[in-house]
């Protein structure tokens, strides 16, 4: 616990637990906002997401909720109404892959775009951001997978956005990755890749703005954060595992730092992905994937020359602050009690500095990245596809046509109530 500010402006837990759930819901209601959830239906099978929905159900400011879900059936979709039909707000289950959807996608290859996939998160979340924009001024995104989730979640997220006083156009959630069985630091993709790498890329090629604006970020694989809608509209979205990096690369390229927020939710604790037997499974695919997005958005950014003579001091740099940082995290657990592999830490350093040189390689045969493009750009090509594609999303989940548009052109303070042996299940 600390109250430093740095780069990006930082909300602090000071843990006194001062939350007002009336004053958030009237505050809910002075400016539309929606909740979007990018959602598996094995979901549904789990307590977190059963946890969320009735931490959710307090929120009767809340403009609308979107789930946006990728299922087998158009009975699982029914399911998934069901489970959340008795919310206090309106509640939009939104089935990303299918047979309407996927047709009406498929008709912008006519104007020449591929928005079809790949599935995964990033593809929902676009489809979601189109559906929730049409009628939020605010959006806020949360995974379905969170086992900690409590009422502290939205209130603290959202907020800075609500009063448009405080200038905030995104916000970045940080927290402490604890496993809820063992007290284990969690995140790895964060501690032992992504900070060890940013460190590493400075040291190479100096305090550069974009990397000094990485850095300033406690949680940059934080999958849940919050804007404006309007920001939302102007963003590409990734389709891949660097979906976060890559927004945060967006965000920077359309917003002013001093419109940049990034608030603590304390404790949190969600599904955890294995590092995987090889490069592309678990979360060497993730950091395969990320290392990637971080190159382009220097290239991008900074006009930095990225060449393969560089990789040698990059391996070399990588390998010995990752191996500081597992040292840290060592001592770290250590003074609080908790329980710490090192050997395996030293083993996840060592699997992510192997993936250094295919991804750079990987880098210099194709380094433009797939990108969902925004919906501003969408909007100009096609001015209903938004509305289109909620409808189609929510249609009768046989038949549906795409209609053709007449315009279309050529944490103290949060105590989660999951029992614990609902949570070992």
């Amino acid at each position: 616990m600390d109250f430093q500010q740095g780069l990006i402006t930082t909300v602090h837990d000071y843990s006194l637990g001062n939350l007002d759930a009336i004053a958030f819901n009237k505050e809910l209601g002075q400016r539309p906002t929606t909740l979007l959830i990018p959602c598996l239906m094995e979901e549904f099978s789990r307590p977190a997401l059963g946890l969320i929905r009735d931490t959710l159900a307090s929120l009767k400011g809340l403009n609308r909720l979107v789930i946006a879900l990728a299922a087998d059936r158009a009975e699982d979709v029914r399911d998934a109404e069901t489970f959340f039909s008795k919310m206090p707000f309106p509640v939009q289950v939104h089935w990303t892959n299918g047979p309407a959807v996927q047709e009406l996608l498929g008709s912008m290859v006519n104007l020449g775009l591929d928005v079809t996939g790949p599935p995964g998160k990033g593809w929902a979340v676009w489809q979601g951001l189109g559906v929730a924009c049409q009628d939020a001024e605010v959006v806020g995104l949360f995974d379905a997978d969170i086992r900690t989730f409590g009422s502290a979640y939205p209130e603290r997220m959202l907020r800075p956005l609500l009063d448009p006083s405080h200038g905030i156009a995104y916000v970045k959630a940080f927290y402490s990755r604890l496993s809820l069985e063992t007290q284990a630091l969690q995140g790895r993709a964060t501690r032992l890749f992504v900070g060890p790498l940013l460190a590493s890329l400075e040291e190479i090629f100096g305090p550069l703005p974009y990397l000094r604006y990485l850095q300033g970020f406690r949680y940059p694989l934080a999958g849940e954060f919050a804007f404006t809608s309007d920001l939302a509209m102007n963003l590409r979205i990734p389709s891949d595992w660097g979906l976060e990096v890559g927004l945060l690369s967006e965000v920077y390229r359309h917003v002013a730092l001093s419109r940049i927020a990034q608030v603590d939710l304390g404790l949190f604790d969600h599904k955890h992905k294995g590092l995987g037997s090889t490069p592309g499974e678990g979360l060497q695919r993730m950091a395969g994937e990320i290392f990637g997005t971080v190159l382009r958005g220097l290239m991008e950014h900074e006009g930095a020359v990225v060449s393969m003579d560089q990789l040698p001091t990059l391996e070399v740099l990588y390998r010995r602050v990752g191996e500081d940082r597992v040292r840290q995290f060592g001592l770290d657990s250590a003074i609080n009690r908790l329980p710490y592999d090192r050997h395996g830490e030293e083993l996840a350093v060592q699997s992510f500095a192997g993936l250094l040189r295919p991804g750079l390689a990987q880098l210099m045969t194709s380094p433009i990245a797939h990108q969902l493009p925004s919906w501003s750009r969408l909007n100009s090509c096609n001015p209903s596809l938004q509305a289109d594609l909620s409808a189609a999303g929510q249609a009768d989940r046989s038949g549906w046509r795409a209609r053709k548009s007449p315009q279309s052109l050529r944490r103290p303070n949060h105590k989660p109530q999951a029992t614990s042996q609902g949570m070992a299940a």
